[in-house]
């Protein structure tokens, strides 16, 4: 079996993308449900504990334990990304999504692979850069905007709405920046790494969540079960799969997920939540796709030859 490579990213790499373009984008679904029994900082720092409790023992049962983290340097590198990357985002959203259209924090996240851009071409060259994969990294963001862009214009009137836009570009800067230090971290056991970032944004978010909202005086079934869920599924194994597509694959590839997640959204909206299915959904999942294909296309000819 080949070692994968940002140029020749592998069959694993691609199931983990596209598995995680459907992890994240069901996020929206449970973080909704949780939201009618939690506060916003409530459910950011109850997702990252458990998230991070979670990986905790999967790690120690599997011999990944935070013991296994190698060095001092790597966990200066795990404390950047858990509070810049991980509890500074949360943040970000939750208190600019009070101001804006949600549209248009759909359209900030689809920004990352952008942002990711001249990131990696200043600090990780090695993934490579050419016009085929910024042609195809802006027709997949032409895509995520034909489908979630249309209300993303739209004013709330709030007088703090330009600081609410500011915060989720904010957010999608962290969430780009995180991908290119997660490469260039030393290597160490992917869940030790992963529940090592979720702990240091839990340490962050509990405090800010008590101190905003107070411990919850009771745990209703519904938002509960949706809570517990968003912070097994989108937050700890999708923070497992995040660590393995980048530390092999490259920032670049793994910032295709940004992509999907809105479009994975809308899919499973409509066939759990009772939403309307968009009409301009299948134009832009075309554009989006050929925007994927065409960024990807070495690696995607390689794998058919084979």
């Amino acid at each position: 079996m080949s070692t994968a490579t940002p140029e020749n990213p592998g069959l694993l790499n691609w199931v983990l993308v596209i598995g995680l373009g459907i992890i994240w984008g069901g996020a929206f679904m449970s973080v909704r449900l949780s939201l009618d029994g939690f506060g916003p900082w409530t459910v950011a720092a109850w997702r990252t504990g458990l998230g991070g409790i979670t990986l905790a023992m999967i790690g120690a049962a599997l011999g990944q334990g935070l013991r296994t983290i190698p060095s001092a340097r790597a966990w200066k590198f795990a404390a950047i990304i858990g509070s810049g990357a991980v509890a500074l985002p949360f943040a970000l959203l939750s208190w600019g999504q009070q101001f804006i259209p949600s549209a248009f924090a759909g359209v900030a996240m689809g920004a990352v692979p952008l942002l990711v851009l001249p990131l990696v071409y200043l600090f990780s060259k090695e993934e490579g850069i050419g016009p085929r994969r910024v042609l195809g990294m802006a027709l997949g963001f032409i895509g995520l905007f034909i489908l979630v862009g249309p209300g993303a214009a739209a004013s709330t009137g709030h007088e703090n709405e330009w600081l609410g836009r500011l915060a989720c570009l904010a957010a999608a800067g962290c969430y780009a920046s995180g991908s290119v230090i997660t490469r260039r971290a030393p290597k160490m056991p992917p869940i030790a790494f992963a529940t090592a970032t979720l702990l240091v944004a839990a340490v962050i978010l509990i405090p800010i969540a008590v101190v905003s909202e107070g411990w919850p005086d009771s745990f209703p079934p519904k938002p509960t079960s949706a809570l517990v869920y968003a912070a097994l599924f989108p937050t700890a194994l999708a923070a497992v799969i995040r660590v393995r597509v980048i530390t092999t694959a490259g920032s670049l590839f793994m910032s295709l997920t940004s992509y999907q997640v809105p479009v994975w959204s809308v899919i499973l909206g409509v066939s759990f939540m009772g939403e309307t299915l968009p009409p301009q959904l299948f134009l832009a999942l075309a554009i989006i796709l050929a925007g994927i294909g065409l960024s990807q296309s070495r690696a995607l000819m390689t794998f058919l030859r084979r």
